[in-house]
């Protein structure tokens, strides 16, 4: 049981949500943003004393039961259901370990993709495949060494990481990218590659060491991106992502609605990206 972590995930959580999220009335002014501890407790269905003591890091271990009634309390999406119950010392119902080579089911789905931006990532940010549809677009992400191997690591470290998004889209990938990796702390432990990336990037970044105190946890499946390409600019494309059954690797795939600009510019990127 983490319990820093578990105390600062339920602050950052109740102080996102409104009495109106939860159905409670917002009532008279509010000395402090969010819901009070009696409220989450009450939804909880568990004594304010109790909550109190997990928000003071001196509380008893959490049953799954009533860890289930927080996450309800709380309106946790999967992710954050998970990490609740990781860092109160209990296992959730998927494992992630360190990617030890492409899972077979992701790459046959990926060996089929030739006409559009697809690659395969770890829970880590680590490119494990990429076809040439993606390095005509994002550029060749092969032969990174290191921490360098992960997106997470280069975008907080590296300046060019992030030239490739559109400029107002940088804040929020940049919550994103921590996001993520919570999610893979939360699965792995701090013992874990996860941890190490964690140790590093708050040691070499104070916008991580910033946006890691927020405590947000999420695994995205749908987005919308703006890429900025050397020589077709802005590109404005879908990603869909899909994971493995342990959620340990992702198959991102790039594609724009026909009759767009972006899948207009897909089809310049194929014939560039021609052998």
């Amino acid at each position: 049981m983490d319990r820093t972590a578990l105390a600062e995930f339920l602050r950052r959580r109740r102080g996102g949500l409104r009495p109106e999220d939860v159905g409670l009335p917002s009532g008279a002014r509010r000395r402090t943003a969010g819901l009070r501890r009696e409220e989450v407790a009450a939804l909880a269905v568990m004594s304010t004393d109790y909550y109190t003591r997990l928000e003071q890091r001196r509380g008893p271990q959490p049953s799954e039961q009533l860890l289930a009634s927080l996450a309800r309390a709380l309106r946790l999406d999967d992710g954050e259901r998970d990490y609740l119950l990781r860092v109160s010392g209990h296992n959730a119902p998927t494992r992630m370990a360190p990617a030890t080579g492409v899972a077979p089911a992701l790459l046959r789905v990926f060996e089929r993709l030739d006409d559009t931006p697809a690659l395969i990532l770890s829970s880590l940010g680590e490119t494990l495949a990429q076809n040439r549809m993606a390095k005509a677009l994002l550029g060749d992400r092969s032969g990174r060494t290191g921490l360098e191997r992960s997106e997470f690591y280069r975008w907080f470290t590296d300046p060019a990481e992030r030239l490739r998004y559109a400029e107002r889209d940088r804040d929020r990938q940049a919550r994103a990218q921590v996001a993520n990796l919570r999610a893979a702390y939360g699965a792995m432990g701090p013992n874990s590659p996860a941890g190490e990336l964690v140790r590093a990037l708050r040691e070499a970044s104070p916008e991580f060491a910033g946006l890691w105190e927020r405590h947000e946890v999420s695994k995205r499946f749908v987005d919308h991106k703006t890429f900025l390409h050397p020589e077709l600019g802005a590109v404005e494309l879908d990603c869909q992502a899909l994971f493995t059954e342990d959620q340990s690797q992702a198959l991102l795939v790039l594609t724009a609605p026909p009759g767009t600009e972006g899948h207009a510019k897909l089809e310049l990127l194929t014939a560039s990206a021609l052998p």
